[in-house]
């Protein structure tokens, strides 16, 4: 998909992610030498928008398993079609069981799920297996298969082989710790807040309009928000929607009243706002 780490990080930007060259070395890596992408860091900092970025600057079809807790092989993999299998038996009542065993056992009974589908893809394909530290020890088990030899094995069917590898990025909040065999089999990136220079070009990109003092004092906020002992530290999505919020308001300056007002946009829990409010000194920063 890339020639080189200035077309990854060059095309990026022109989606709208700028990447930082850690981030534009290890996408062009991945996707050099088929490797699945893991990237863990904060919530908030771009891991999923990653993966969409590079789904739209390579015209691929972005595949997305959104994991939790209780996710499992039926909605990671695969399920077949219960309700359309009785059917098929009724409507075959003279049939033995074996003939109606190789019948309802077919790709027309089969409803693939988000591994599968990336899988059994021939067109170019992202497939993001989000918050991966969020599914059970066992959904990894189902993860190694997939992510040594891009293959899915369905019992009734067979080995399902990939014809065109999809390119994989897995994201994590490492909130859990990731077995090492699923670590072994991908590349590694952690994405951590952005400094001060790039959050500045971010908020300039993504909010069209704010005034480039405006975007300094912004970013210099959430720094030192970031450097209290909160509870939740404000996310670059936050102050993207933080900067959005004070175009809102008109604020064309960043004053006590106007930031005391708006830091249920950036704070999500009451004792971080009250902690901020408390040892915030504007003056400072």
């Amino acid at each position: 998909m890339f020639t080189s780490v200035d077309d990854v990080s060059a095309r990026l930007a022109e989606s709208g992610y700028l990447a930082s060259p850690a981030v534009a070395t290890t996408v062009f890596l991945a996707d050099r030498l088929g490797k699945p992408l893991l990237v863990e860091g904060p919530a908030g900092v771009g891991k999923t928008e990653l993966a969409k970025a590079v789904a739209q600057v390579a015209g691929a079809r972005l595949v997305r398993l959104q994991c939790y807790e209780g996710v499992d092989e039926s909605r990671a993999l695969y399920e077949w079609n219960h309700a359309k299998q009785l059917l098929r038996i009724s409507a075959g009542r003279d049939e033995t069981w074996d003939e109606a065993r190789t019948d309802i056992f077919s790709e027309e009974f089969l409803l693939p799920r988000p591994l599968l589908t990336a899988i059994r893809g021939d067109e170019p394909t992202v497939l993001l297996i989000d918050e991966t530290d969020k599914a059970d020890v066992e959904v990894e088990g189902l993860l190694l298969e997939v992510l040594s030899d891009f293959q899915v094995t369905v019992p009734e069917l067979g080995t399902i082989t990939a014809t065109r590898r999809p390119f994989v990025v897995l994201t994590s909040n490492a909130s859990r710790e990731l077995s090492e065999a699923l670590r072994r089999r991908c590349l590694f990136l952690h994405i951590d807040f952005p400094e001060e220079e790039l959050e500045r070009r971010i908020v300039r990109l993504k909010v069209p309009g704010i005034e480039a003092a405006l975007a300094e004092s912004v970013v210099r906020v959430i720094g030192a928000l970031r450097a209290m002992d909160l509870r939740k530290a404000p996310s670059v999505a936050e102050t993207i929607d933080w900067a959005r919020t004070l175009l809102a308001l008109g604020a064309t300056t960043l004053d006590e009243n106007v930031v005391r007002d708006s830091l249920g946009v950036i704070l999500k829990h009451q004792d971080d706002i009250l902690k901020a409010g408390a040892k915030l000194d504007l003056d400072a920063v």
